[in-house]
């Protein structure tokens, strides 16, 4: 077996049940451990702290299986864990779309799995899940029932663990990469393998409900709409008109087809292939008002040493949107950034809000779906934050 030892007092983040090891924790390696494989962790009077997934390139070098010392790290051991993760979205409808595993904060790291109808799409991130892909793959469609299994690993987060990209189907019927699903009653789309990352943002399900009940009446603009998961319940909770703004034609063109296939009129729709930014300083030129404003836009922020400049873009965004709100209008902004944090977030609104010149109160705070829960021993498993604030 080989060691993991850690430098005199790096073991506290383990005590508290956190499931990262930094290689500047570690004192040495008593072997030479192949990416991805178990480990023992011990500290520097040798006592035993976890069984670790090991990373040769990350700085996370290590990612923790098990705190449990007589925990064999095996086939069962996915099983059983897997088996958890699925049990907790248990009575979620076969027909509807779900993150059934949520990596950390299922306690798999480095394993993503989404479900879509009969298909399930995984990521596997990090080393130690790469380590055991097939027996993962293969455990998971033999405990959900799926007919196939495709592969999205094609994210930063594999590069900085020294993996190269891979997508495409592990195991299961390839006739087609499509498949149909229902959120809140609303009829989707997605194509696995040309859709971002797993096909769908599954985070803001919640959210695009919530917002339904918020549009009737309202001239909405949705900025960053993708294959608008936001315009079609905009438009089913009763709005007089969407504007639809995106830099992707596929994904707008997507978009065009989820409000078609959802029976929803077309002709109070408009859909624009733009750079939002340039786009919203358009509509301030233009003297165009809305009632209604969604910001979801990409992740600005991937690592800490971005924030700065991922905080100067949510102020542009958010400090443009003001301004094109009308009096008693309402702008829902999200960050999916989980380097910036919520009362960061929130801060950066509220100064956007100040330079607009407007007065404005926070109607709703806004968070990831159940679906994606939060590790209280792992914070970084809380990234989606967003408020509904109403001009007043």
């Amino acid at each position: 077996m080989i060691d993991l030892i850690l430098l005199p007092g790096k073991e506290k983040s383990l005590q508290r049940f956190h499931p990262w090891i930094y290689s500047g924790a570690v004192s040495s390696v008593n072997g030479q451990a192949e990416n991805g494989e178990t480990i023992r962790v011990i500290n520097s009077s040798g006592d035993f702290l976890a069984w670790a997934a090991y990373s040769h390139l990350s700085k996370i070098r290590a990612r923790v299986w098990s705190w449990e010392r007589e925990e064999s790290i095996d086939r069962m051991f996915f099983r059983d864990r897997l088996a958890s993760a699925i049990a907790l979205r248990a009575n979620t409808d076969l027909s509807c779309a779900v993150r059934l595993v949520y990596a950390e904060a299922d306690n798999i790291p480095g394993l993503i799995i989404d479900r879509y109808g009969d298909a399930l799409v995984i990521q596997f991130l990090s080393a130690g899940a790469e380590y055991w892909r097939q027996t993962i793959a293969e455990l998971a469609m033999e405990l959900t029932g799926a007919t196939r299994v495709f592969e999205r690993s094609d994210i930063e987060a594999r590069r900085l663990e020294g993996l190269t990209d891979r997508s495409g189907l592990i195991m299961g019927d390839n006739s087609r990469s499509t498949v149909e699903f229902l959120e809140n009653g609303a009829k989707f789309e997605v194509d696995i393998i040309a859709g971002q990352k797993t096909g769908f943002y599954l985070d803001q399900s919640k959210n695009r409900l919530i917002m339904r009940g918020y549009s009737s009446g309202c001239d909405a603009l949705d900025c960053f709409c993708y294959t608008g998961g936001f315009t079609v319940n905009l438009l089913m909770g009763g709005a007089q008109s969407v504007l639809a703004v995106d830099s992707s034609a596929n994904a707008l063109a997507q978009a065009q087809k989820h409000v078609c296939m959802n029976y929803l009129d077309p002709s109070i729709v408009e859909f624009k292939e733009a750079d939002v930014f340039r786009f919203l300083r358009e509509l301030r030129d233009r003297n165009r008002s809305f009632d209604l404003i969604i910001l979801d836009p990409p992740k600005f922020a991937y690592h800490t040493s971005q924030i700065e400049r991922a905080a100067r873009a949510y102020k542009d965004i958010n400090l443009l949107a003001f301004k094109l709100l009308r009096p008693g209008g309402k702008l829902a902004t999200f960050s999916c950034s989980g380097a910036v944090d919520e009362a960061l977030f929130q801060k950066i609104v509220a100064g956007a809000a100040v330079d607009a010149r407007v007065h404005a109160q926070i109607v709703e705070h806004f968070h990831q779906a159940q679906d994606h829960p939060i590790a209280l021993a792992y914070p970084e498993s809380a990234y989606l934050k967003g408020l509904l604030v109403k001009v007043v």
